[in-house]
């Protein structure tokens, strides 16, 4: 075992030690060489690739979805309250002491993991590997928790940065083109394969394309004074470029197959088997070998383990959270006619693309679209979901009762579709989750060149538009054409909430974030998380972010 000098970030150190409590830990600190035997190797390049995994799965996507305008929470006479953890997202007043919002930690001890990497004696395309992963999870960190430590030592002390505390948003946004732009030429172009699930060349392009897209967010002086109708954003024509060069590499398409088959439950295999050339870098998950992707469990109908057939074809051996539904404005986004978006959507659409008024119907588990059969609760009465979503119990929880009414309240998403034989083991689930899709750089590029005022926009645009079976603009998309279009082409994919701050829509009212409602927080240092209280315990130096 060889003895390397690993130079790490105290408070990114400390991260990575749950239980430690001494954090006067020496800048420059000499720790054991990581062992470089094949399996070695191979443990602990997973363990950077692929931490991201569990936070993902669950509670990344809680705090995504819940403080945007396409999901809220639900309890059901008091069940699903765990301490307002989801009602606060929906209402934009965070605690660090919320579950949804715990999990930084997570990616710092990747950050810790990948510079142990970077630093040992591997070879040199792992060291880049860890570099690029190290630059999405500080990525993560800082759009949504603002402020970040910046892992690089070396960048840190030529620009004169505190290496053991958390960086202004600004000089992490510098950092990440930096470091981006140096490990570009050095990542595989392969996505697929053996290289499926870690770095690639394109997967740093599409993160610097999306940290040039918001970079007017990421370098406002603070958070709260980011205004969309006035800022400047001098690195609009840069994203542009990045995203011309992937669209031009040709080594992506936004088919063959079908929209609804992305987010399946065999999405990795029609992945390897090039049906699916839109996903530039995803998560796999498996229902027994990587686990973590339990979404259904918050998405589906509460009672629907006692559906016999449930309204995904089968019945399914669990039952449902149900503790997230729907928005009533999300559902009035998907009103574009032949769009085979709408049917990600239980309640929306019958089999002809016809308004279904909530009822729901059982989807064909090959096909993935609604039949001719109607949902049945266990009573033997059809299913029928409501668009709106009325509080019944108490406000600031989002009660509506633990009754069919109230499980039956809000529309339920069909996108990453279930099968019992994932559900039934723990509710995991084998649908991989895209982060980084072509349709996403099509649409990155349009909005770059709307803002950079160019002209031929409509032509990425419509692409998508033609795939879905969309009606076709006749003109260059606006601004409010591309926001509502990434809602509809990216519902459930984790975007939204990003999207919102970057074009001005995060303090709109949707529900339940209206203005008579008391519960809403309206003020804009909630466009970032607070930092945990386990993260301000383990690093007592940092600071809570403004209006925490």
């Amino acid at each position: 075992m060889k003895a390397n000098k690993l130079i790490l970030s105290a408070g990114v150190f400390a991260l990575a030690l749950s239980s430690c409590t001494d954090l006067d830990v020496a800048i420059e600190s000499q720790y054991t060489g990581l062992v470089n035997t094949e399996e070695a190797i191979a443990s602990n390049m997973a363990n950077v690739y692929f931490q991201f995994r569990d936070p993902l799965g669950r509670r990344y996507m809680e705090a995504m979805t819940l403080s945007s305008d396409e999901w809220t929470s639900l309890a059901y006479s008091g069940n699903w309250v765990d301490g307002y953890a989801y009602a606060h997202p929906s209402y934009h007043t965070f605690s660090p002491e919320d579950a949804t919002i715990d999990w930084m930690g997570v990616l710092g001890r990747a950050n810790v993991l990948a510079n142990e990497v970077i630093n040992s004696d591997y070879d040199i395309e792992h060291k880049y590997g860890a570099r690029a992963m190290r630059a999405f999870y500080t990525f993560i960190i800082m759009d949504c928790f603002g402020d970040a430590p910046i892992p690089d030592i070396d960048y840190v002390k030529a620009n004169n940065l505190d290496p053991n505390d958390r960086n202004p948003r600004a000089e992490v946004a510098k950092w990440l083109e930096h470091e981006l732009i140096q490990v570009i030429p050095n990542l595989p172009k392969e996505t697929t394969g053996e290289n499926y699930g870690k770095p690639n060349m394109y997967m740093a392009k599409a993160l610097l394309a999306k940290l040039y897209l918001n970079w007017a967010v990421y370098t406002s002086d603070k958070v709260e004074n980011y205004d969309a109708a006035t800022a400047k954003n001098e690195r609009i024509k840069d994203c542009s470029i990045i995203c011309s060069e992937i669209i031009d590499s040709h080594e992506f398409e936004l088919g063959p197959d079908a929209y609804r088959f992305k987010f399946s439950y065999d999405n990795t295999e029609r992945v390897q088997a090039h049906t699916i050339k839109d996903f530039i870098y995803a998560m796999p998950y498996d229902t027994q070998t990587a686990q973590g992707m339990q979404w259904g469990r918050s998405h589906v109908y509460k009672d629907v383990k006692n559906m016999d057939p449930s309204y995904f074809g089968e019945k399914l051996g669990n039952s449902g959270g149900a503790y997230m539904t729907v928005t009533p404005e999300c559902v009035e986004r998907f009103n574009l006619p032949g769009d085979e978006r709408n049917f990600m959507l239980a309640g929306l659409v019958d089999k002809d693309g016809k308004d279904a008024k909530g009822q729901v119907y059982v989807y064909n588990q090959n096909t993935l679209l609604p039949t001719d059969v109607k949902a049945l609760d266990k009573s033997g009465n059809p299913l029928v979901f409501t668009k709106n979503i009325t509080i019944t119990g108490e406000e600031a929880s989002n009660d509506v009762g633990d009754t069919q009414d109230g499980w039956c309240q809000g529309y339920r998403s069909m996108k990453w579709f279930l099968c019992n034989a994932d559900y039934s083991n723990g509710r995991n689930q084998s649908n991989d989750v895209p982060v980084f899709r072509f349709a996403d750089v099509l649409l990155m590029k349009a909005e770059a060149m709307v803002r950079n005022g160019d002209s031929g926009a409509k032509e990425y645009f419509n692409q998508i538009r033609r795939y879905v079976k969309a009606p076709e603009l006749t003109g260059d998309p606006t601004l409010e054409d591309i926001y509502e279009e990434r809602g509809r082409e990216f519902f459930d994919e984790l975007w939204r909430r990003n999207d919102m701050i970057r074009f001005g829509h995060f303090e709109d009212e949707y529900f339940p974030h209206y203005k008579k409602n008391s519960n809403a927080s309206f003020d804009k240092t909630k466009r970032i998380f607070p930092v945990s209280k386990n993260d301000l315990d383990l690093n007592p130096t940092w600071k809570q972010n403004t209006g925490y």
